[in-house]
């Protein structure tokens, strides 16, 4: 896949103290990435160096093959950004906002109607962004980051104020741009919600890149154990006959949980199936983004 961002050995200091200290990573055209990481992390520092609002104090970014902090950035339209906290003229229409950044952008008035539909607010467009809540302030700056179908997107925290039905429209929105060749960054906390929507993931500690690759690499370097649970029909077998070195935990009526290693999985189950005739009910869990989060953090501190 064509190379869209760059971040070589880029280091950002803030009067002798590191935000970004030797971040190094590619983005690539057709991806979508979670850039997630504790507050103070460095993931806004990384975005503002991508969109050339910041320097950087050593090493380089490059953003669609232009240094984004160059005096001038020709790249710039073919950028979205969604800041986490979005800032408006309150006295002009949603309408009148969006045909504002669409002027800047050079992006087409038809995008507005359009967009303004994506994200519900239709019905508002008439009344001034004073009148709106802070929700709906928040799907209006994801209606002027989508002008002009960038080729890059960048997005902070970008589902704050979605109910759960603008949410799922937003990201078959975001699939739509990636399946046309878009790069899309979300740095956010809601891990749960990203696990299953992103291709890749970047996680970020005190300015620092402690892991990088997708869920399931992220999951083969951390071996950490999966939860196989077993349900049982009302005369079943207790599952202690099966991978007796396991620990078995009732979680509820005939139901059973153990962990295990990826590679044991499918042998406990096997044995499972063997010893009992009415097995009837499988689980498989493997580790989240919140615990595969939770493990390399935890696993840089102690290497500290």
């Amino acid at each position: 896949m064509t190379e869209t961002v760059r971040l070589d050995g880029v280091t950002k200091s803030y009067g002798g103290i590191d935000a970004i200290r030797d971040a190094t990573y590619s983005l690539k055209a057709g991806e979508t990435i979670a850039l997630v990481g504790h507050n103070g992390a460095g993931k806004t520092t990384m975005i503002k160096l991508m969109l050339g609002l910041i320097h950087p104090s050593a090493g380089a970014v490059q953003v669609l093959g232009d240094d984004p902090a160059a005096g001038q950035f020709a790249a710039r339209r073919r950028l979205g950004y969604l800041p986490e906290h979005v800032s408006f003229n309150m006295a002009l229409t949603g309408a009148e906002t969006l045909a504002f950044y669409a002027r800047l952008k050079s992006a087409p008035k038809a995008d507005i109607a359009r967009l303004l539909d994506h994200v519900g607010l239709t019905d508002a467009a008439g009344r001034r962004v004073g009148t709106y809540s802070k929700g709906m302030r928040q799907r209006l700056g994801l209606a002027q980051a989508l002008l002009g179908s960038p080729a890059v997107l960048l997005l902070d925290e970008p589902t704050t104020g979605l109910d759960p039905a603008l949410r799922q429209h937003f990201y078959d929105l975001l699939e739509t741009m990636r399946a046309e060749g878009a790069t899309i960054l979300m740095s956010s906390h809601a891990l749960t919600e990203l696990e299953s929507k992103v291709d890749r993931v970047i996680i970020a500690n005190r300015g620092r890149v402690i892991a990088d690759g997708s869920i399931e690499d992220l999951r083969r370097i951390a071996q950490l154990p999966v939860r196989v649970r077993l349900g049982f029909g009302p005369d079943g077998m207790p599952p202690q006959i099966v991978g007796t070195t396991l620990e078995w935990r009732r979680i509820g009526a005939n139901r059973f949980e153990a962990e295990t290693t990826s590679q044991g999985k499918l042998p406990l189950l096997r044995e499972a199936l063997a010893a009992n005739g009415n097995l009837a009910d499988v689980d498989i869990l493997a580790p989240t983004l919140d615990e595969l989060y939770a493990h390399f953090l935890q696993s840089k501190e102690a290497a500290e």
